[in-house]
Parts: structure tokens; C-alpha cells; sequence
């Protein structure tokens, strides 16, 4: 996702009077209480936290992202291809949901995560490439002055294409940093990030609390000085304002809490 890239899908060309690199690191999977959970708020730059809706901690750890200066996601859990449905958690997009259905449920994810700037899928390699769902969520992101970050779960995910049309920033997920649970494989991931950036102006990394949470909170801490000589660390809401000159505009009024 390089700044010229970006440039050729529409964006206004802000990114061209920066000097440095950009890169955001996404933390899925809050709002369980899951292993690492401090140690991702605590971590000595800022980071995205993207919060499940629903769940015991849900509105305490979107309080607590928010108050220490993080970005807050909703992390929206999505039907995947394939997996087991206990794994969604409540208030899943399904694929057999009316356009009704569904923007109910994610106003309603939306209203429980208190201080989200935007939303990304919790699994939902399905939902992704269904273009008739997820133009309805990406509408929703655009009444409530939000945007939609692909986690990337599917090569055939439609959500940059309808982003762009819908004039919403086509912002997607570069590299899954655990997507194997062991020290050594975040580590190598956290050098796949330096060798990205050698090559692009932008880096989105996702991360996660709960199996690998403290792996990855750990490898995050060491790398963040030496990451911040190659890049600037910032929120995903200053990257995509940076990057396309995105600018929250609501026409729907949020809930009252």
C-alpha cells in the first residue's frame, strides 16, 4: 500500500509533502480480557486497538486504548469460509442475512465500542468477497464518518474496490505478524515489516492479543525504536488521513451512550 499506489486509486497526494515513512500496527481480538492485553496498551507508541463488541471487557478496553492515546477499531467478526462459528463471538455478519440484518448488526457493534474510528473484519474470508454485504457495511462506515480497514483474510476480497467508489479509503492489511504462534516466527515477521518499508511508503501490520499476545507484545517493544528510525508510528486514523485526505464527514448522528 505505497503513497503512489494510493495516489493512482484517487487520493489527494498529501502523503507526497511528507518526508517520512508511515507505518500503523493493528491489535485485534480486545474485549475478552485475552493474554497481552496490557502489555499491547502499554507499549511505547501508538498503536490501533481493535476492540470485539460485546464481550465482558469490550467497552473497558476501548475506554482504556482511548484514554492512553490509541486509535479504537471495531473489530466486527465476519462469516469466514471456513472455521467453527463459536470463533465468530456474538453479533456476526452472516451471509444469509438480509441487507436489513446487517446494518442493524453493525450499528449495533458500532454503538458498543465506545471511541471507534473504524472498523475491521474478525475473520470473515466470506463477507469480504460478497459484494452485497459489505457495500451495505462500508455505507454504514460512511454515514457514521468512519472507514473500513480489510484485514486481508481473502485474495478475494471486493472491499478496496467498493471503498473507492464509495469514497472511503481503500486501506487494507500488509502483514499478519503472528499468524504462527512462536516468538521466532513474529520476529522474522517484524523484519518482513522493515523489508516492506524498504521498498513502500506505508506499512499496516495486524497483531493479536490472546494465543500470541505476549510474543507479539514483546517483539513489538524490542522493535519499535529501531522501526522508528525507518518509520513514523501513528494511528491507522492518521494514516488514511494522511495517505488520502480522508476526513470523517457523518451524516447519520451516532447513539447517545
Amino acid at each position: 500500500m505505497s503513497a503512489p499506489a494510493s495516489q493512482q486509486e484517487g487520493t489527494t497526494g498529501h502523503y507526497a509533502e511528507r518526508t517520512r515513512k508511515l507505518a500503523a500496527v493493528i491489535v485485534d481480538d480486545f474485549g475478552n480480557g485475552m493474554k497481552g492485553t496490557k502489555e499491547m496498551l502499554d507499549l511505547p507508541a501508538h498503536i490501533t486497538v481493535a476492540v470485539m463488541p460485546f464481550l465482558p471487557t469490550t467497552k473497558q478496553d476501548a475506554e482504556e486504548a482511548h484514554r492512553k492515546g490509541h486509535d479504537v477499531l471495531v473489530h466486527l467478526p465476519m462469516e469466514p469460509n471456513k472455521g467453527k462459528k463459536e470463533w465468530l463471538g456474538p453479533g456476526a455478519i452472516m451471509s444469509n442475512m438480509t441487507d436489513e440484518e446487517v446494518r442493524a448488526r453493525v450499528e449495533a457493534a458500532i454503538d458498543d465500542v465506545p471511541h471507534a474510528v473504524g472498523i475491521n473484519n474478525h475473520m470473515g474470508s466470506k463477507i469480504t468477497a460478497d459484494r452485497r454485504i459489505m457495500s451495505v457495511i462500508l455505507d454504514v462506515c460512511k454515514e457514521r464518518g468512519m472507514f473500513f480497514v480489510d484485514s486481508r483474510t481473502s485474495h478475494k476480497s471486493v472491499v478496496d474496490e467498493l471503498a473507492s467508489e464509495k469514497g472511503l479509503p481503500p486501506v487494507h492489511n500488509n502483514i499478519f505478524l503472528d499468524d504462527v504462534y512462536t516468538l521466532t516466527h513474529v520476529s522474522r515477521q517484524m523484519n518482513t515489516v522493515s523489508n516492506w518499508l524498504d521498498s513502500h511508503d506505508t506499512c499496516v501490520m495486524i497483531g493479536h492479543v490472546g494465543m500470541p499476545g505476549l510474543y507479539t507484545s514483546s517483539v513489538l517493544r524490542q522493535s519499535i525504536p529501531e522501526l522508528q528510525q525507518k518509520t513514523e508510528l501513528v494511528g491507522i486514523r492518521q494514516l488514511v488521513s494522511t495517505v488520502w485526505g480522508w476526513t470523517p464527514q457523518p451524516t447519520m448522528p451516532l447513539s447517545a451512550p
